[in-house]
């Protein structure tokens, strides 16, 4: 019964965010509201990942003796590639978020300045490679 209820669970806590930005549209304050519930509920989700494979409520007691023999840290290792890509990717987003709108804007006034806005963007683009890069690194060590 558990195997089916705590997905379900973890399922909810990920659409609340969504549902409550869909629901409450517009202003600062509800836009820091709900930021602030994607943060809290982010972190519970990963907690709950965290747990529950540990507990035999999920896996069978052969299983929970696989995994004690196997290597402990490959876990944490696939977690830190998963959050160097995922890290990346968002610092990725956000620099091209500020940079791409800038630079057809200048590039709309002046098309010279094309080349120096392209560096501008591929610079952004370059923090998702180098999350990639280091991704790639741990889990060739696992």
């Amino acid at each position: 019964m558990y195997t089916f209820i705590i997905p379900l669970i973890i399922v909810v806590l990920l659409m609340l965010p969504v549902i409550y930005s869909i629901k409450c549209r517009g202003g600062e304050k509800k836009a820091r509201k709900a930021l602030i519930m994607n943060i809290c509920l982010f972190f519970a989700v990963m907690l709950a990942a965290v747990i529950l494979p540990v507990g035999e409520f999920v896996v069978s007691a052969e299983a929970a003796e696989a995994v004690s023999e196997a290597i402990p840290s490959a876990g944490l290792g696939y977690l830190g590639a998963a959050l160097a890509v995922g890290l990346g990717s968002i610092g990725c987003g956000t620099a091209v978020a500020g940079a791409a709108p800038a630079a057809i804007g200048a590039v709309s006034e002046n098309p010279k300045s094309f080349g120096n806005a392209l560096i501008f963007v591929a610079l952004g683009e370059g923090v998702a490679l180098y999350g990639f890069l280091i991704a790639f690194m741990i889990i060739n060590k696992l």
